[in-house]
């Protein structure tokens, strides 16, 4: 009989966070802490940047307190978070463009008792802090009243994507982030003399464990610049100028790099990617150890993990996410919540010593976090993933998709239901249904089939642009909106959204089609989508080249040479392909803010030809 699908990490260790870094402090004050540019701050005077920070918002923020973070990659960022922790406060990181509403939302529900950012950024009314820090211009907004209850001993928050209509934020205790530092630092070979990259988004939990498994180590962390962001060839100069040697990446941008040769003489001895189903394995000749890395932010960012070595056999499809990290607990389960055979297909329930505290939402945390079944060890909860895993005779997982309606889309995990809710917040909207496809290249993108509130018109039913058209199902009423509405309910939700979850394309509907249980026919209403209309071709060979690749990329076969790559759909990771795409049809790289600047894609084509008329000029 094949053995049940549960799987249990090695023992795990217990490491501090704050504690190390103050350890090193003292230890070696001049070692590089921070590299940001042309500067680098020794791990004494980064304490003493962060003591300072502490001691100007001491008194106003106090242990348990959540100090929201609104701080792209710099040593303001860095400071501001430690001083978080020398308070005692729940570093909560929201991105340095997190969208004035979405901000406005996390005020409002959470109740923060400090944002810190740009004075511009933040929400009007409070008290407003001036914080002396390098990038000069930080405020810390101080808010009046409770704050949303925070488990004790929560040393930071993240925001997630949530069915609600609203983001969860996910409470993680040090404990667990103190396991899950000690575990990455000694799988990455952190210590002194080491350079970790500070790279991955700000909003997304990663960041938190490059962030600080630099500074408990010993090593140095060296801020990325903007474009290695969005060029994997940039990236890898990059990594070779900045002297790298441990990386952690999003799987888009970690594919492309592993799609073409790998460097010669380059520092990196590992590389860990995550965030969405990694199709590629590593060439023969990448001489980082590559592991992919699997975990959702409710089980401290890093659950399971396979190093695959360079040039192995994989075995046919995605990669696996390999075994359990030191101190997590995996089973793969039935509806029912039993553990099912080995080989079997099921949900991945996790528990353990990597599951956070819960959600910052009683509620919520008792239907997800449930008691683990009999005959599991270690773990008196676990918390239900939704995501579909088999469980291989060697105890290997394999990830095969979502259980639910939850989708990724470019790395992010996004629930339909946000984004639904960010389009009914607009006055004008009765009704949104948000629905995701398979975009021609491979990936997903998101369609919004929005009904109009009664007695809101959508203008001349004379044209079509920015992705909003009509036609239906059957049974719905077949409607054309105009490209005004299209432009103004896009603009509406791009500020409570992060990037990839602005759908590509909207289509007003007079109803929706249900299917046998009542519920909107999601699948009915993608199959009414009638082809999109033939386009302009290109007049010359590299327009009609850009106008394919874009097409394909963006996912709409309506693309036209006077189309903006931006307002057609157009996000960051897909400007990053069709860099890696031009660069691979022509030898030519272009960066990627050049690109964004270009009116429309007749122009980006003349960036092309200008750049294969005359190789040697610069980008």
């Amino acid at each position: 009989m094949e053995p049940l699908s549960i799987g249990y990490g090695r023992p795990h260790q217990d490491g501090a966070v704050l504690d190390l870094f103050t350890t090193w402090a003292h230890r070696t004050p001049d070692a590089p802490a921070l590299i940001d540019g042309e500067r680098t701050y020794s791990y004494a005077e980064l304490d003493r940047l962060a003591d300072r920070t502490a001691e100007a918002l001491r008194g106003k923020v106090g242990p348990g307190d959540l100090l929201g973070v609104c701080l792209g990659h710099s040593v303001s960022l860095v400071a501001v978070t430690l001083a978080a922790a020398k308070l005692g406060a729940v570093h909560l990181p929201l991105g340095p463009r997190p969208g004035e509403r979405r901000l406005r939302a996390v005020a409002e529900q959470l109740r923060p008792a400090c944002l810190v950012g740009e004075p511009a950024l933040l929400p009007p009314g409070g008290e407003r802090l001036p914080l002396d820090l390098p990038t000069g211009g930080v405020v810390a907004a101080l808010t009046p009243g409770e704050q949303v209850p925070v488990p004790v001993g929560t040393q930071y928050a993240v925001l997630t994507s949530g069915s609600t209509g609203t983001p969860k934020a996910v409470a993680v205790t040090e404990p667990a982030l103190g396991a899950l530092l000690q575990w990455y630092r000694e799988l990455a070979g952190l210590g002194p003399g080491a350079r970790h990259s500070l790279l991955i988004g700000v909003a997304f939990d990663p960041h938190v464990m490059e962030l600080w498994a630099g500074l408990t180590s010993g090593a140095a962390l060296v801020v990325a610049p903007e474009a290695v962001r969005w060029d994997s060839g940039a990236l890898t100069d990059w990594w070779h100028e900045a002297g790298i040697t441990a990386t952690i990446l999003p799987t888009p941008l970690a594919e492309p790099v592993l799609g073409r040769p790998w460097p010669a003489g380059l520092a990196l001895r590992h590389l860990t990617i995550g965030g969405d189903r990694l199709r590629r394995a590593p060439g023969p000749d990448v001489t980082a150890s590559v592991h992919n890395a699997y975990g959702p932010a409710e089980a401290t960012v890093t659950t399971t993990v396979h190093t695959m070595a360079a040039g192995g056999d994989h075995g046919a499809g995605a990669p696996p996410i390999g075994l359990p990290i030191p101190g997590a607990v995996v089973l793969v389960t039935d509806e029912d919540g039993r553990p099912v055979p080995r080989g079997t297909a099921g949900e991945l329930r996790i528990g353990g010593r990597v599951l956070a505290a819960g959600y910052l939402d009683p509620e919520l945390t008792a239907r997800r976090f449930v008691a683990a079944p009999e005959g599991v060890d270690g773990t008196d909860r676990v918390y239900r993933t939704g995501d579909r895993v088999v469980m291989r005779t060697d105890g290997v997982l394999e990830f095969h998709g979502r259980l639910d309606d939850q989708v990724k889309v470019s790395g992010v995990r996004i629930e339909p239901a946000e984004v639904e809710a960010a389009f009914e917040r607009d006055p004008a909207v009765r009704r949104a249904v948000v629905a995701a496809e398979q975009a021609p290249t491979g990936g997903v993108r998101l369609l919004a089939f929005v009904q109009l509130a009664d007695g809101v018109t959508d203008g001349p039913a004379d044209g079509v642009a920015n992705g909003v058209t009509g036609g239906l199902a059957d049974g719905v009423t077949d409607r054309t909106a105009a490209g005004d509405t299209a432009a103004r309910l896009l603009d509406a939700v791009r500020p409570w959204l992060p990037e990839q979850a602005v759908p590509s394309a909207v289509r007003l509907v007079e109803r929706y089609p249900l299917d046998a249980n009542g519920k909107v026919d999601r699948q009915a209403l993608l199959a009414g989508v009638p082809p999109e209309p033939a386009a302009e071709d290109g007049d010359t060979p590299v327009e009609r080249t850009v106008l394919k690749l874009c097409r394909e990329l963006i996912g709409r076969a309506d693309l036209g040479p006077t189309d903006n790559f931006l307002a057609s759909g157009g996000n960051s990771l897909a400007a990053a392909r069709l860099l890696e795409a031009l660069d691979s049809e022509y030898g030519i790289r272009l960066r990627a803010p050049l690109v964004l600047r270009q009116p429309d894609l007749r122009a980006v084509a003349r960036l092309v030809e200008e750049r294969l008329a005359a190789p040697a000029a610069t980008a």
